[in-house]
């Protein structure tokens, strides 16, 4: 089975929720905000790519956050903001044949489907 976790008003999301469905893979699409994020899982992704990949510190919440929060970050501080702002994670987050894939490239989707 393969998951898409993202958030659903975010254009990369919708940009790979789209190319799914126009390759017809069926898929199902997981809310990190209305549907929620298992520690479990998130560590699981942090073990596959590396807390450095999923954190996006290019986006809104990250900047928002004091900079307190933001200096001296480190894998359990990282793991403990994505948790407490899911949206502080980089999107979409796929996960095929127990693989995991974060962000959202056409080219990328052909190889792995």
């Amino acid at each position: 089975m393969t998951t898409l976790y993202g958030i659903k008003n975010c254009d990369t999301v919708r940009k790979a929720r789209k190319w799914l469905e126009a390759h017809d893979v069926d898929y199902n699409f997981h809310d990190l905000r209305s549907d929620g994020l298992e520690k479990k899982d998130l560590t699981a992704w942090e073990k596959a790519v590396g807390w450095e990949t999923l954190l996006n510190r290019r986006g809104t919440t990250w900047r928002q956050l004091p900079v307190a929060d933001r200096e001296g970050i480190n894998k359990s501080k990282a793991i403990q903001l994505m948790l407490a702002h899911p949206a502080m994670i980089k999107r979409p987050v796929l996960v095929h044949n127990k693989g995991i894939h974060v962000g959202f490239k056409p080219g990328e989707y052909e190889a792995l489907f």
